[in-house]
C-alpha cells in the first residue's frame, strides 16, 4: 500500500465532489485510511470547487500542504493552473482541456490563459502533465455529465487500486439506466491514460 495525496479542482456543476466522494469510498473499501476536505466557492454552480483527498496506511489530516500533492486532477484548465503550487515536484497533473472563463474574464477585467500558459505553470512543478479532452469524449458518449467518471478512469491507471473496485462502486452507486454510459466513460478514461503513458516522450 502506498500513500496518495490527491487534489481535485474544478467549477460548480462538474461533479468534483461526487468524484471525490466516490474515490474516497473506493479507497476505504480497498483498505486505505482516508481523509478528505471539500471547499466550494461563492456560487453553487460556476464557482471554484476544490477537494483534498488523502489515502494511505494511516492518515491524520485531511488537508494537503502546498507542494505535497502526488496528483492534481483539474476538471478545468484555469483551475488546474491555480492549484499547481500544491503539486509535489514530479507529481502527476491531469487536466481536462476545457475553458470555463470566470466572471472576471467575461467582464474583461482579466485574460483567460492559453493552453501553453497553463502548461508553462504546471511545468514549474512537473513534466508529468496530461491534458485530456474529457468534455469532448463525454459528449461523444452521449452524456456530458460522465466527465467526472471519465477523469477518475484516467486517474485510476496511476493508483494502486484494482480496476474491479471502481466498476463495483459504479454498479452500486449509479442508477441502472445510466450505468452503461458511466462504465463506458470509466473505460475510455483508462484507455486514454494507458495510451498516453505508452507514448510519453519527456
Amino acid at each position: 500500500m502506498i500513500k496518495a495525496d490527491l487534489l481535485m479542482a474544478g467549477v460548480g456543476g462538474q461533479g468534483v465532489i461526487l468524484a471525490s466522494d466516490a474515490l474516497a469510498e473506493i479507497a476505504v473499501k480497498a483498505g486505505y485510511d482516508v481523509k478528505k476536505s471539500d471547499s466550494l466557492g461563492m456560487s453553487q454552480r460556476g464557482g471554484s470547487v476544490v477537494s483534498h483527498l488523502r489515502m494511505g496506511e494511516q492518515v491524520f489530516s485531511p488537508m494537503i500542504k502546498r507542494g505535497d500533492a502526488d496528483f492534481l486532477l483539474g476538471f478545468e484548465r484555469l483551475e488546474g493552473a491555480r492549484w499547481a503550487a500544491y503539486l509535489r515536484r514530479d507529481g502527476v497533473a491531469i487536466v481536462n482541456n476545457l475553458a470555463i472563463p470566470p466572471l472576471s474574464v467575461v467582464g474583461g477585467a482579466s485574460k483567460y490563459p492559453s493552453v501553453g500558459e497553463v502548461e508553462e505553470t504546471l511545468r514549474r512543478r512537473t513534466n508529468q502533465i496530461y491534458f485530456v479532452p474529457g468534455t469532448e469524449i463525454a459528449a461523444e458518449l452521449g452524456n456530458p455529465q460522465v466527465l467526472n467518471v471519465l477523469l477518475i478512469g484516467f486517474l485510476s491507471v496511476f493508483l494502486e487500486i484494482d480496476e474491479g473496485s471502481y466498476v463495483d462502486d459504479l454498479s452500486q452507486r449509479v442508477p441502472q439506466k445510466f450505468l452503461q454510459v458511466n462504465l463506458k466513460a470509466f473505460a475510455r478514461g483508462r484507455e486514454e491514460a494507458l495510451h498516453r503513458k505508452e507514448t510519453r516522450h519527456d
